[in-house]
């Protein structure tokens, strides 16, 4: 195939050359000096484009970004954008040092938990075989069948079913039994949904070993605690999915596969950068993967303890505020396993304060700047959730009077 893409980036860098100015000039340039006199605040990128900044009090959600990487993270991703480098063979260093940190077997930059989910089911179907990889998402000859038990189906199915396999759903022990055959390649086990399935982690373990069957876990949003990092992995999954963009506080678009060497060695076969693979599209680029190793070894050495109490005492800011709004209850929650942080429960009576939960929530989000709520597994059904788990400095302040003003009616 005839390369172009020298022919593209000269087509690419005369385009920019004369509208480069304006670009900048209008995302980046607000805070310019001016004929009339010294320069405004310059308004963030987000400002020039009219998106509001919004206050996190959801979590590490996709939606609002997973969380803000910390300076020696946009640092590290800043340096690697400065030189080329072979990507395959940062993949591998990248992964062995992630392997070491970590204590686990091998170790592979995904693009996203679900990445890692899509690659992980790649990594089973076809073994690592060339002929195989080139082939998918057609299985036909191949063990492509993933048993999951009913409860553990979500909207990142997508994730397993995009490398051509068929999902076949159990419930207990017995149907695992009956399910399994030559064609099982994978039990998938999603870790949030584990209170919902009558299969348990270990005996869903027990389970695949007794029928030689391997395993992959989604794990995304289970850090904290830092030992979840390789407990599972220890535990008996072969495979582990993790979220590089939420508590790790890497880039947003980063992931981890965590497990047995040959399956993520099989796994990084089916990635970019190599072509003919169902994960070609899904490029991580030299500066997520430099920046996520950063993030590791940044959050390896929080003091995890100290974050636990600022997120308490964030908590105590907003009760005190709202103690005395009548019929006003607060819990404090812990969701079991993923988010596992201190979250904040908030329940009234609506009929006396004449306001309902769907009511602050959209009270919140329209104003200014909107504050955004969520909920999250673990955490029930009543009144609202906040979290202060991605807060930023003096925000819990700002929650606090929002919330009050709003109650107080």
């Amino acid at each position: 195939m005839k390369n172009t893409e020298g022919t593209g980036n000269m087509t690419r860098r005369g385009i920019l050359k004369g509208g480069a100015g304006l670009a900048l000039g209008g995302v980046l340039g607000s805070g310019a000096q001016t004929e009339a006199g010294p320069s405004l605040p310059k308004a963030s990128v987000y400002e020039t484009l009219g998106v509001k900044h919004v206050i996190n009090a959801t979590g590490t959600v996709t939606i609002l970004g997973g969380s803000l990487m910390p300076p020696e993270v946009v640092n590290a991703w800043v340096e690697a954008s400065r030189h080329f480098v072979n990507l395959a063979e940062l993949q591998d260093r990248v992964g062995e040092r992630l392997a070491g940190l970590l204590g686990v077997e091998a170790a592979l930059v995904t693009t996203g938990a679900a990445g890692a989910l899509l690659l992980g089911t790649a990594a089973v179907v076809t073994g690592g075989k060339a002929d195989f990889i080139k082939r998918l998402p057609d299985t036909a000859g191949m063990k492509n069948e993933v048993i999951l038990q009913k409860a553990h189906h979500s909207c990142y199915d997508n994730q397993l079913t995009g490398a051509g396999v068929k999902l076949i759903e159990v419930e207990s022990p017995a149907d695992v039994h009956k399910a399994v055959t030559k064609r099982t390649a994978v039990m998938f086990f999603i870790n949030f949904a584990e209170p919902e399935g009558r299969i348990q982690r270990g005996e869903w373990l027990e389970l695949a070993r007794r029928h030689a069957v391997p395993t992959l876990l989604d794990a995304a949003a289970d850090v904290p605690p830092v030992a979840r990092l390789a407990e599972y992995n220890r535990m008996g999954f072969d495979l582990v999915a993790f979220s590089g963009g939420k508590a790790l506080r890497g880039p947003n678009n980063t992931g981890l596969l965590l497990g047995r060497k040959h399956l993520v060695d099989a796994a990084r076969r089916n990635a970019s950068p190599h072509c003919g693979t169902i994960g070609r599209m899904m490029k991580v680029s030299k500066e997520d993967m430099v920046a996520l190793l950063a993030a590791v070894e940044h959050y390896l050495h929080l003091d995890h303890q100290a974050e636990w109490r600022e997120w308490e005492r964030r908590i105590g800011v907003i009760e005190q505020a709202l103690k005395d709004i009548p019929t006003l209850e607060c819990q404090r929650v812990v969701p079991p396993i993923a988010n596992h942080v201190p979250h904040l429960i908030l329940a009234w009576d609506e009929k006396r304060l004449k306001l309902t939960r769907e009511r602050l929530t959209r009270q919140l989000a329209a104003g200014d700047p909107p504050i955004q709520l969520g909920r999250v597994s673990g955490t029930g059904d009543k009144g609202v959730l906040i979290s202060v788990f991605m807060l930023q400095a003096g925000e819990e302040q700002i929650v606090a009077e929002r919330l009050r003003a709003i109650l107080m009616g």
